[in-house]
């Protein structure tokens, strides 16, 4: 018998990220000129590009603004990109009536209590490792991964695994 977080996980047509704590280390370092810097795992960034090619949407809704994320989504193709959110859950609900979805088909991935109400709403609402323990104790699923460091990627996999979808994937990068 199916589990329910594969059962959920076949319905998503949208994956959801905040990005500090979850893209990132949640870390943010500053230059001496006041530069804000970031860091993205890279394996998380093709795993996105894989859901697109799946034909899964994209898309972050993050509490703070920075170019440096604007960048990063542009990179991986994300249409969908809100920054200076302070309260989700509105904008997710914005975002699932342009896309004409319902809670059942959107996975969401969180890292801190401010992640909460997208995270309960969600279909599909996870936790990376390191979130707070509020989140870690409410999240429907909590990945073995840190906030960047692979958890993207792996509630990625996760999801296209029970969508049937990643041995076809697969197929380009393996040689026989």
């Amino acid at each position: 018998m199916e589990d329910s977080l594969t059962s959920r996980a076949r319905s998503v047509k949208l994956i959801v990220f905040d990005v500090d704590g979850v893209l990132t280390d949640g870390k943010i370092t500053y230059s001496s000129s006041g530069e804000e810097m970031k860091s993205f795992h890279v394996r998380d960034g093709h795993a996105i590009k894989m859901a697109a090619r799946a034909g899964l949407e994209t898309a972050l809704i993050t509490g703070r603004s920075s170019r440096i994320v604007q960048i990063r989504a542009k990179e991986l193709g994300i249409d969908h990109v809100y920054q200076g959110v302070k309260d989700k859950l509105p904008v997710l609900q914005d975002v699932m009536s342009s896309l004409e979805l319902e809670p059942g088909e959107i996975a969401y991935l969180g890292d801190d209590v401010v992640d909460l109400p997208v995270i309960l709403h969600a279909g599909l609402g996870c936790a990376v490792a390191d979130a707070a323990f509020e989140v870690r104790e409410r999240a429907r699923m909590v990945l073995k991964s840190r906030g960047g460091e692979g958890a993207a990627r792996e509630l990625i996999i996760f999801i296209l695994k029970a969508q049937g979808l990643w041995d076809g994937l697969m197929e380009r990068y393996i040689t026989t």
